[in-house]
């Protein structure tokens, strides 16, 4: 089966289409998406510095400091010192950042639902495939190609 020439634009107007259905399923929030970001970053990652979230946030430290100081001072993240090395901070979010997250992920899951409950079943499932084979292809490690030195050209 030949690939359609407009796949890459289609994905990408779906994958814009998810983004608007997720969006909109946050906006219920007081957390800015900044922030929001944050949080899942650091909840993902038990031993985030405030330097390791600006590497991930591609941020200077001080950035990522004033961030946090905002997440700190609504109660929503805890820095504390490491047991291992007491110089190092470790960015912990609260409970009721826990709490915040889980909820955002079961409203952004059903507003999915939602759009994938007006599609016919085989369709859906077709979607699912599709989407487990484009996941591991785009984790794939492809091996660097190793060029003949004779071969190129000025």
């Amino acid at each position: 089966m030949e690939r359609p020439a407009d796949l890459a634009a289609a994905i990408d107007a779906a994958a814009e289409a998810l983004i608007a259905v997720l969006d909109s399923a946050a906006s219920r929030h007081q957390v800015p998406p900044t922030q929001l970001r944050v949080l899942a970053l650091i909840s993902s990652r038990a031993e985030t510095n405030v330097n390791r979230l600006a590497e991930l946030l591609d941020v200077v430290p001080s950035s990522a400091s004033r961030l946090c100081d905002r997440l700190e001072a609504t109660g929503l993240l805890r820095r504390v010192a490491d047991p291992r090395d007491r110089r190092e901070v470790r960015l912990v979010p609260t409970p009721a950042a826990e709490t915040l997250l889980r909820e955002l992920a079961e409203r952004r899951q059903r507003a999915v639902q939602v759009v994938l409950d007006r599609m016919p079943q085989r369709v859906q499932h077709d979607l699912l495939v599709a989407l487990l084979a484009f996941g591991r292809a785009a984790t794939q490690v492809v091996p660097e190609q190793k060029t003949d030195p004779a071969a190129r050209t000025a």
